[in-house]
């Protein structure tokens, strides 16, 4: 499967940009997910990728073919992409089967293909099968109801699972009755034989492709009714639907239906499969249930999937790598593991997680021994020791020059021909304190900061409550599920969000103490930037 590249790429409607100047590598083989907001332009991504809508300006490669490039003036329609696309609404033709569904696209390709000689083939594989008639009888005798009559429908499919054939050529080796004990040797040998005198005769390969110089001769072709069958059964292997072939969508659930989307999608072997928000319409229980199937469907295939999502949850359970947008612009690009411990921003560490991170204001310095005094809960001392050498000065001169070199280049790009300047303006992200007695922020006026200015983001799991905490809490609220119980602690004014494992009972009002323990992320509350991650003691 090939590696997806975006370079640049930028989509804009007026002054409003969907995606602005992206960057990204798809590595083969790779589940990535495009996760964010309602609007941020992660659908916009996907269907730029898969040449539904034409991107403003950039370059996108699949594999080692370029598929759009603004300068070049190339653009390749989506249908020559060889991509899969699954949307959210499955889109299956109510009056045609399971089996019709799957096999209509089929019908419909009409390619540069292999020339093949399909008699020979068939013929070499009928005589391979009738070579070994004990293993054939013994499929036909599972095939017997409770007369010990022999059900044909039932032994053709059995048969087409057991030799992976096509229903024809299933049907033809039921034709010879080898559960009467016939002798078929004369006819494996003469199928072989015809087999073998039509590779040598006319430069057939193993595959019984037609040859010239060592090379397989194409022809522009539709498929043959035996490869389209070929390829619906075994897109129906892989998610398990072979028993609804000849049901219609108004007799499968949702589940059901989406199987027989995806199994759709895989039939014609797509180079890459986009998946639009694929399981928004299933109920909770049945999309866990899918995302395992995805999960599995991703090993069997060996297929690059870009899965578009705004449940973060399903983007954490199914993906190998995160690509996190917000407003257009791409936030960080990670395994789900590193945007969950180490986000980039104040922004990714509020998205990714639930129950949702805890940022708490603080104020303070870097001592000499290079830990951090701070204030935090309005007046309750802290001090913050980094996991690593950290430079507080170093970080935000590198932070100034950072953003003088931005406001450089956007200056030089407004220069240029044709630039449109961004309606849709990027902001440092607005997190959320967690007060007793919620304040309109809307009515604040905006403060000035400094580089004492400081947020920590704080996980709820790594809130414990034990008998020498830091501390002085009460609890505000509890929700024991069994496993866990997500409680709402107050300290002071503010509320700290966290999650205690077992099934300990809170009671509302409860004086507890309580400590941070495990890693906690600091931010430049101006930029909204990581600082570095380290530990949290009062």
């Amino acid at each position: 499967m090939p590696e997806i590249k975006l370079e640049h790429v930028t989509k804009r409607w007026g002054k409003f940009y969907a995606v602005d100047d992206l960057d990204l590598v798809i590595n083969d083989n790779a589940f990535v997910t495009l996760l964010g907001p309602s609007g941020c332009g992660k659908t916009t991504t996907l269907r730029m990728i898969a040449g539904l809508e034409t991107p403003t300006s950039g370059r996108i490669t699949i594999g080692d073919k370029v598929v759009f490039d603004s300068a070049q003036g190339i653009n390749i329609p989506a249908n020559k992409r060889k991509v899969g696309f699954l949307f959210q609404n499955y889109a299956l033709w109510p009056n045609m089967t399971v089996y019709e569904n799957i096999a209509f696209g089929l019908a419909n390709i009409k390619d540069q293909l292999p020339k093949v000689d399909f008699e020979a083939k068939n013929a070499a594989r009928l005589g391979e099968i009738l070579s070994n008639p004990s293993d054939v009888t013994r499929v036909l005798e599972e095939c017997r109801d409770k007369k010990g009559k022999l059900d044909e429908k039932k032994a053709v499919i059995k048969l087409i699972d057991a030799f992976t054939i096509s229903q024809y050529t299933a049907k033809k080796l039921f034709a010879y009755h080898l559960e009467q004990g016939r002798d078929v040797s004369a006819e494996a040998a003469a199928l072989k034989q015809r087999a073998e005198a039509a590779k040598k005769n006319q430069n057939l390969n193993d595959a019984f492709e037609v040859t010239s110089g060592g090379k397989t001769v194409t022809e522009e072709r539709k498929l043959t009714k035996e490869e389209i069958d070929l390829a619906v059964r075994r897109v129906s292997r892989i998610v398990k639907i072979g028993m609804f072939m000849d049901r219609y969508p108004a007799e499968l659930s949702g589940g059901q239906q989406q199987r027989v989307a995806i199994a759709r999608t895989l039939a014609p072997e797509p180079s890459v499969l986009f998946m639009d928000e694929p399981l928004s319409n299933l109920d909770a229980k049945l999309r866990l249930e899918m995302r395992y199937e995805l999960q599995r469907l991703h090993v069997e295939t060996g297929s690059t999937f870009v899965y578009v999502t705004h449940d973060q949850m399903e983007a954490m359970t199914l993906a190998t790598q995160i690509c996190l947008i917000n407003n257009g612009v791409l936030q960080q690009y990670a395994e789900p593991l590193t945007v969950y411990n180490e986000p980039d921003n104040l922004f990714v560490a509020d998205f990714v997680g639930n129950p949702s991170i805890n940022f708490v204001e603080a104020k303070g310095g870097q001592q000499a021994d290079g830990t951090l005094a701070l204030t935090v809960f309005g007046g309750q001392k802290a001090t913050f020791k980094p996991a690593g050498p950290l430079d507080m000065a170093g970080w935000f001169k590198k932070r100034d020059g950072d953003e003088a070199a931005a406001a450089e280049a956007l200056r030089r790009k407004s220069a240029e021909k044709g630039y449109v300047e961004k309606g849709n303006k990027d902001e440092t992200f607005r997190y959320h304190i967690a007060k007793v007695e919620e304040e309109d922020d809307s009515l604040q006026e905006e403060p000035v900061l400094t580089n004492e200015d400081l947020v920590l983001g704080v996980r709820p799991e790594c809130i414990r409550i034990v008998a020498e905490g830091g501390l002085e809490g009460e609890i505000y609220g509890a929700m024991p599920t069994g496993m866990e119980s997500t409680i709402k602690i107050r300290v002071g004014d503010f509320l700290l969000t966290g999650v205690v494992f077992g099934s300990t009972l809170f009671r509302i009002g409860e004086k507890v103490r309580v400590d941070v323990e495990g890693q906690t992320v600091l931010f430049d509350r101006r930029s909204g930037k990581c600082i570095g991650f380290g530990t949290l003691a009062f």
